[in-house]
């Protein structure tokens, strides 16, 4: 079969990419060796969030009698039905882009694709029959898995990935998370709000390392608020199982330590699936385990495109989206704006979350930019002790001599959602100003972004 465009792989880069192609007249099809919608939606970013709403609804309930709810009745987690639910989320969400992939007239072929030369794909399919297909274009976005280490290395059982933690068949009464990025943080919340005594241990002096280090004191405080045991700057030497329990021997600044729980989980990041998909056949360039592509995710090879996790940049479901559009824009002939990668957010759904865009204050030190920071406490919102959950604040951090915002970094309840005012601010070279005369509603915690940025400039009347 002939198309005009071949997308391998149909995560958040490879099902956008081929919907806009569709858009855009071209006749399409998507290989995917598993589920539509890739990691992100059956295992990661959107069952996640599932769990943590359960997780949020479980604290609300702990914490009822603060609200002035007095229930006699004992509240307590039926984990498998939580993990059912996320579950049928899932589901729900993959059958919506078997729905969107269908409107679009796009052809989904499931089996493993491998590149044959630069307008073919082999397609092995679960029966072992093998289908040849090709096209004037090809898309590479077969996205990435946990990274295995050989000092702990995943059996699937006793030391797990993520996709294994969400699944579980029973709450373990303890476990050891060992990384903490997004994907360990948010399920050690998890997990340690239904009951679970949890360990964090992180390399680096801090946890959450890629954010501002007030974020991430922050949190370390308020996960240590709820019991949380949290270890930074410790290396885990490795993991035994002994009698259905690992033994997590690990280093710190005091010495060799040892740690024994029911569960490990691995969260030190992703490897990339570019692996045995005939990148070495066609001699495409890689670096590090990832393709290099230009500005327009074109590979070394005519016709050869790759985006999301196998490409270098953040490996964020957003921004392979983002990508999946200007890679076949470009295509299309439509000359697309180029993708500003210091413009990107990220977030961490937490309770509290985390938000943030742009440069951290260590970051803005090194660059050696004059700086100015306004910060805003969410103690001082009237919103936030309204709803009973006060930690955090929003910090941005402007140029002095612009005004213009250099980086924005929220941490508080439910906050996910404030921070896309800050990215469309940077991208119109916003000032504290335009913020300061924008008015936000009250009482919301919005009004805190309005506030931290006349505090930049001693004009904040709540603080």
């Amino acid at each position: 079969m002939n198309f005009d465009l071949i997308v391998l792989g149909s995560g958040p880069g490879g099902y956008v990419a081929a919907i806009r192609a569709s858009q855009l007249g071209m006749n399409v099809a998507v290989v995917e060796k598993s589920e539509l919608g890739g990691i992100c939606l059956n295992w990661g970013c959107i069952p996640t969030k599932a769990l943590l709403k359960s997780a949020q609804v479980f604290n609300y309930f702990k914490h009822s009698s603060d609200y002035g709810i007095i229930s006699n009745d004992e509240v307590k987690p039926d984990f498998e039905k939580i993990i059912q639910r996320s579950r049928e989320v899932a589901a729900s969400m993959n059958k919506g882009i078997e729905f969107l992939l269908k409107k679009n007239k796009i052809s989904v072929i499931f089996g493993y694709g491998k590149l044959i030369d630069k307008n073919s794909i082999s397609v092995l399919k679960s029966d072992n029959s093998e289908e040849i297909i090709s096209a004037s274009k090809i898309i590479l976005a077969t996205g990435a898995r946990s990274k295995d280490i050989p000092a702990f290395k995943q059996d699937g059982k006793f030391i797990i990935g993520y996709r294994e933690a969400l699944s579980l068949d029973k709450l373990p009464k303890s476990m050891v998370v060992i990384g903490s990025g997004a994907i360990g943080t948010e399920l050690a919340f998890f997990y340690k709000s239904l009951g679970t005594d949890i360990t964090l241990v992180e390399f680096l002096p801090e946890i959450v390392p890629l954010e501002d280090e007030d974020v991430s004191k922050q949190l370390s405080r308020s996960f240590r608020k709820i019991g949380m045991n949290i270890m930074t700057g410790t290396s885990v030497n490795n993991v035994q199982i002994v009698d259905n329990k690992c033994f997590v021997n690990y280093t710190d600044k005091k010495g060799e330590g040892q740690i024994i729980c029911d569960i490990v989980l691995s969260a030190v990041g992703i490897t990339t699936n570019i692996e045995n998909i005939g990148l070495e056949n066609l001699g495409i360039i890689t670096e590090k385990g990832k393709i290099i592509v230009n500005d327009f995710y074109k590979t070394n090879v005519e016709n050869i495109f790759a985006i999301g996790d196998i490409v270098h940049g953040p490996a964020l479901a957003h921004v392979a989206s983002a990508e999946a559009i200007c890679c076949v824009e470009a295509i299309a002939g439509l000359n697309p704006e180029i993708i500003d990668y210091e413009n990107i957010p990220s977030c961490v759904y937490t309770t509290p979350e985390i938000a943030s865009v742009g440069l951290t204050e260590k970051e803005v030190k090194e660059k050696g930019i004059n700086y100015k920071i306004g910060k805003f406490p969410f103690t001082a919102s009237g919103k936030a002790t309204a709803a009973g959950n006060k930690d955090g604040f929003v910090k941005l951090i402007f140029d002095v001599s612009s005004d213009e915002l250099l980086g924005a970094h929220i941490i508080g309840d439910n906050i996910a959602e404030m921070i896309a005012e800050m990215v469309v601010l940077k991208k119109l070279n916003g000032k504290a100003k335009d913020l300061i005369k924008s008015i936000h509603p009250h009482p919301s915690l919005s009004e805190a972004i309005m506030e931290a940025a006349a505090n930049a400039h001693n004009e904040s009347v709540h603080i």
